[in-house]
């Protein structure tokens, strides 16, 4: 018997596992601080009132044997189904069929399995910085090659640089890659791409025969009119693209887990369905979300769902606005918060992205995330999340400009 030896080639441990390790090492020294958490993007406002009546009313229907329901259907039950197409892709011109649709358990399980139908010789290209699972993921599949510890980069790994320098937005590879991920508005930077920055990688897919896997899980937070939130309103992705969504932090699904996948019915490659595959995939691997999460998220789409949902989306993004807006008036050069819920900053005088993370921790008592964690050209930046409460992030931002 011999392990997975691919696990032994990642680097570290995992971001977020290295970030919890630190503050928990610190809060044991210091029991008596009192932090503030901007690192983990994870919500904080509880579920909305019409996704936890829907989810009541779920309950009981499972209580009672005429309206019990067993295993639910691989790609989601059709009312869900349904209000997906209808809300979050009809209502902006895109035409879906709820088979080209499967809900799941979260889009970072999502991103991370839709390799199991990919070979595995494929090149990868990421963003860099990149959000770990894209490279952590491709790595244990054996895709990635070997990890070069001196240099930090993997050996079959392209990465696209995103920087100030060209707007955080990667260039078009000079060779060709078979596997693309992007992810827009981006996780960690929370900048988007536009309409012809997107039409650039659908025909470079298509010229090449490349597959696009595009995430779109903070698309609700977008706030300029001309910016696209799917990859499927951009002409020719269908032939070329899967998209991942998530409710999570659209609708505070990060403890309840709802996403989905969007793979166009004419998607192939080599004469085959990814749909099918991705199908078969599911269907083998995975026995689908309960009906009572279900339910939850089908309220999303109803009208007072929707306008509650927004209603936090709004709160969230205020407080991206207090972090951006303060700590800019203190000096650093920050990005984002616009139309995502991070907000990305530069570090001062060119101080390690970790080091950083740990005078905050330490002199101002505030969590954030190092940029060097999202890969190499996130070196010199971390990252802050509007994810907080609107009090404890204003707290946050003065506790910074104070050390500053």
């Amino acid at each position: 018997m011999r392990i997975n030896d691919n696990f032994l080639k990642l680097p570290g441990s995992y971001l977020f596992a290295e970030i919890d390790r630190r503050v928990g090492a610190y809060t044991r020294e210091h029991p008596e601080r009192d932090l503030v958490r901007l690192g983990i993007g994870d919500v904080t406002l509880p579920l909305v009132p019409a996704i936890t009546q829907a989810m009541h009313q779920a309950v009981d229907e499972m209580g009672q044997p005429e309206t019990f329901r067993g295993y639910p259907p691989y790609r989601g039950y059709d009312f869900l189904l349904q209000a997906i197409v209808e809300h979050d892709y009809r209502a902006r011109g895109v035409e879906l069929s709820p088979e080209e649709v499967f809900v799941s358990d979260g889009a970072k399980s999502d991103c991370s399995g839709i390799g199991d139908i990919l070979g595995t010789d494929n090149l990868v290209a990421v963003c860099d910085p990149v959000y770990p699972v894209y490279v952590d993921a491709n790595a244990i599949a054996g895709r990635l090659g070997n990890y070069d510890r001196q240099a930090e980069r993997w050996e079959r790994l392209v990465y696209m640089p995103c920087t100030a320098e060209n707007g955080f937005s990667p260039a078009i590879p000079d060779r060709k890659v078979d596997m693309i991920y992007l992810c827009f508005p981006n996780n960690p930077t929370g900048t988007t791409a536009t309409r012809q920055q997107l039409q650039a990688w659908v025909d470079y897919a298509n010229a090449n025969d490349s597959l696009i896997l595009f995430d779109s899980a903070y698309e609700a937070f977008i706030t300029e009119p001309d910016i696209p939130h799917s990859i499927f309103e951009i002409p020719g992705a269908r032939t070329c693209a899967i998209e991942f969504r998530s409710f999570s932090k659209t609708a505070g699904f990060t403890g309840t887990r709802c996403a989905y996948t969007v793979i166009p019915k004419e998607l192939q490659r080599e004469g085959v369905s990814l749909n099918e595959l991705w199908y078969r995939r599911q269907s083998t691997k995975f026995n689908g979300v309960s009906y009572v999460v279900q339910r939850g998220a089908a309220a999303t789409y109803t009208p007072e769902g929707r306008r509650q949902v927004m209603e936090h989306i709004s709160y969230y993004l205020g407080n991206a606005k207090t972090i951006r807006e303060g700590l800019s008036a203190a000096g650093l050069t920050v990005y984002g918060g616009v139309n995502a819920p991070y907000v990305w900053v530069r570090t001062p005088e060119g101080t390690g992205s970790w080091d950083f993370f740990d005078r905050l921790l330490r002199e101002a008592n505030v969590v954030t995330t190092p940029g060097a964690g999202f890969g190499p050209s996130g070196e010199g930046y971390i990252r802050l999340t509007g994810f907080g409460g609107a009090e404890a992030t204003r707290q946050a931002v003065e506790r910074v400009r104070s050390i500053l």
